[in-house]
């Protein structure tokens, strides 16, 4: 996601970034440095956790007037568009399918008024309006709203129609800019494009108009040709367009847009009879397991405040329940029992589902992935429990400030699982990253730890920058080297103030 233009104005963003500074300072006992990671964990059975995720979100997260907080309990900006948001909205959908939870529909009727009503003259991203469309179908499923069906349908004609000269543009025009004509760096996201897909999907669900669906095999199509990488069956997320060029920025693979192609993939192959898309969605969840998880078989989350799991979450769910398929039954479990056995008190869970959670500032976009698998594991094994609970209060600190000045950063320790700590947006709020070695070997998502890049647009300290598991102790290495120049992430950034070891 590019943050341009989600920044605060100077003034609020500076009193948003006091009042963190603040209540982090006040928790925190008021000491610089100090890392205030020991928690009190979530309790009960997965049926139990489910439904305190679900009042995470409802009592913390909802403000009761139909807007999401982005960041609890410090607020850094309240909404109800765009992704981080939106995915709040994906799982309250999850927990109503699941569960029928009758306390889910005031909030979601809520959501569905205050939606925006994205009209021809409206202007914004390509990707901003596709993931409200999601949001918008999700609330009328939920709530049987037309007017959250009105507002559905007229995000996909915004998009469509009304914007397409100038999106649909550039050497491939066949998928979207993010911003109109290329401008902020002539960007083009699967964001956008997954999301259009997947909305173009339930609308033909929905409706039964021929004309969602031949839009949703087009756009399948065109996602293959641009964003898929050559020799994994796995999305990358960004392509650059100049207007002569269509060039992909490999190796960037975002939980939700492999997410949106793996649900895709599956729904077209139930609409069409066609069992190939099914297969491309089964491959595309298998390299998920296969090479995006850590040793210990956790999927771990390289994206910064910039990705959401849900939608990966959702269609490893799909895959498991309307396809039969036991690997992803237990891809979910997996992930399931690591989020929960660390999860708080209150239900947050970190973006790393196999590291501790957020100890100051928790966001939409770290904790909608372990809600999404509470509500999961909530249905799939009601009565079970994490194996493990409560595994990172066995950890200890070691406090070690270091920045990336040379060639190379090495943190060596004998353990079963570590996880590096240090300000999310330490230099906010975007280009900074620096690439992950794990006893040698890079981590296969290149994004490594993209540590400036920040959704709410302040410094968040104190939080987890790279968690890591094995099946055993054993004596690692996790090397840090300096990031690639490229024109989403920037150039090198890493700055950590200590780390956890497990051991």
């Amino acid at each position: 996601m590019r943050l341009a233009a989600r920044r605060l104005r100077l003034p609020a963003r500076l009193a948003v970034i006091l009042a963190a500074v603040i209540a982090v300072a006040a928790w925190s006992g008021g000491r610089a440095g100090q890392v205030p990671w020991r928690f009190t964990p979530s309790s009960g059975d997965y049926a139990q956790r489910a439904t305190t995720s679900t009042r995470l979100l409802e009592d913390t997260f909802f403000n009761g007037s139909g807007l999401w907080h982005m960041c609890v309990p410090v607020v850094c900006f309240t909404k109800n568009r765009d992704w981080g948001a939106d995915s709040l909205t994906y799982v309250l959908y999850l927990r109503w399918l699941m569960t029928r939870d009758r306390s889910v529909l005031p909030v979601m009727r809520a959501l569905a008024r205050t939606a925006p009503s994205w009209k021809r003259s409206d202007s914004g991203s390509s990707d901003t309006v596709m993931w409200d469309a999601v949001a918008d179908i999700r609330d009328y499923q939920v709530t049987g709203s037309r007017i959250a069906l009105a507002k559905a349908k007229a995000a996909f004609q915004w998009e469509n129609s009304d914007k397409a000269a100038l999106f649909a543009a550039g050497a491939c025009p066949g998928i979207d800019y993010q911003w109109p004509d290329g401008r902020r760096g002539f960007l083009k996201t699967l964001e956008t494009a997954s999301n259009f897909l997947k909305a173009a999907i339930l609308l033909y669900q929905i409706t039964g108009r021929r004309l969602y669906l031949l839009r949703a095999k087009a756009t399948y199509d065109q996602v293959r040709d641009y964003f898929m990488a050559p020799h994994v069956p796995l999305y990358t997320v960004y392509v650059f367009d100049n207007d002569i060029t269509c060039e992909p920025l490999l190796g960037n693979y975002f939980a939700s847009v492999n997410g949106n192609m793996i649900w895709a993939g599956a729904a077209l192959a139930t609409i069409t009879g066609h069992l190939g898309y099914l297969g491309d969605a089964i491959d595309t969840a298998k390299a998920v397991q296969a090479d995006l998880s850590d040793a210990d078989g956790v999927f771990a989350d390289m994206q910064a405040d910039n990705d959401v799991v849900e939608p990966l979450v959702e269609a490893m769910y799909d895959l498991a329940t309307t396809y039969h398929q036991e690997f992803a039954a237990r891809w979910l479990m997996i992930n399931a029992a690591a989020a929960a056995a660390d999860a708080n008190a209150a239900g947050e869970s970190g973006r790393f589902f196999d590291g501790p959670p957020p100890s100051t500032i928790a966001t939409a976009w770290q904790v909608n992935g372990g809600a999404a698998l509470a509500q999961v594991a909530g249905a799939l094994d009601p009565r079970g429990r994490p194996a493990d609970p409560g595994f990172w209060l066995r950890a200890h600190l070691v406090t070690d400030a270091q920045t990336l000045t040379g060639t190379s950063l090495r943190i060596a320790f004998t353990g079963r699982a570590i996880a590096i700590l240090g300000t999310v947006g330490d230099g906010c709020c975007s280009a900074g990253h620096a690439r992950v070695f794990v006893d040698g070997t890079q981590t296969f998502n290149r994004t490594g730890i993209w540590q400036n890049m920040t959704a709410p647009s302040i410094a968040q300290p104190n939080q987890v920058l790279f968690a890591w598991r094995w099946p055993s102790a054993g004596r690692h290495v996790i090397t840090i080297r300096p990031g690639v120049y490229d024109r989403e992430e920037g150039g090198s950034f890493f700055s950590m103030t200590g780390y956890l070891v497990v051991g």
